[in-house]
């Protein structure tokens, strides 16, 4: 049986570069960025398919179970970042969403397609990206992928994890939660553990009690609005 996440994110510290996305921002802004790709003819996206999108079983780790109230919340944030927008098309009968990644931060495609892979799948080596990107663009070689990441690493969107003991290949990670969220990542890989001082504990769980409140206050919401 697949385990799934819990419809609760996971913090996600601010840092220098600016990216501070939640678990659930990092999903439903990578989901976009994908079928902008591989389902050209049903994109943007309305809410409905990207809810599938996000909690589809394959491509995705972890495997997550968001509800269509967590997903709207998390497209009005991605809005306010200046992430996302409404698409209003005439005579659509229900409003589509689209990412403005491409335009914010002046992505190619091939850098769309590396940062979407790390986005969804967590940290990778270079080949294991190069074969999951086939979808979305095709690289010639692991050299261009290489390339790419070091354009994303310029841009403060990637890095190159240190190699874990008994590993021949180093692993990259995206850093749309933060660097800091991406060392403990890593640290959680090699140790099962994070490490850390206890007021950094205590921040991270503030973080995630206040994002689980935001949570609740939005299903309970939904639940209202079905009785009036």
């Amino acid at each position: 049986m697949t385990d799934t996440a819990p419809d609760v994110p996971a913090a996600a510290p601010e840092t220098r570069s600016g990216f501070d996305l939640d678990d659930f921002e990092v999903r439903v802004l990578a989901v976009l960025i994908e079928k902008s790709f591989v389902t050209p003819d049903t994109y943007p996206l309305s809410v409905n398919a990207l809810l599938t999108g996000c909690n589809q079983l394959t491509g995705r780790e972890p495997v997550m179970n968001l509800s269509e109230a967590t997903v709207l919340t998390t497209l009005h944030r991605l809005v306010e970042r200046g992430l996302v927008t409404q698409r209003h098309q005439a005579g659509a009968r229900v409003a589509k969403w689209e990412h403005q990644i491409r335009l914010r931060h002046s992505l190619t495609p091939p850098m769309q397609a590396v940062l979407t892979i790390l986005m969804l799948r967590g940290a990778q080596t270079v080949g294991e990206i190069r074969a999951r990107c086939e979808r979305m663009h095709t690289f010639n070689s692991t050299a261009d992928v290489e390339n790419v990441l070091e354009r994303l690493d310029d841009k403060g969107m990637a890095l190159q994890l240190p190699k874990a003991p008994g590993t021949k290949e180093a692993r990259y990670t995206h850093l749309m939660s933060g660097e800091a969220a991406a060392q403990q990542t890593f640290e959680i890989g090699e140790s099962g553990t994070p490490r850390g001082s206890r007021v950094g504990e205590l921040e991270e769980e503030v973080r995630r009690l206040r994002q689980q409140l935001e949570w609740l206050t939005n299903e309970f919401e939904a639940f209202r609005k079905q009785f009036q």
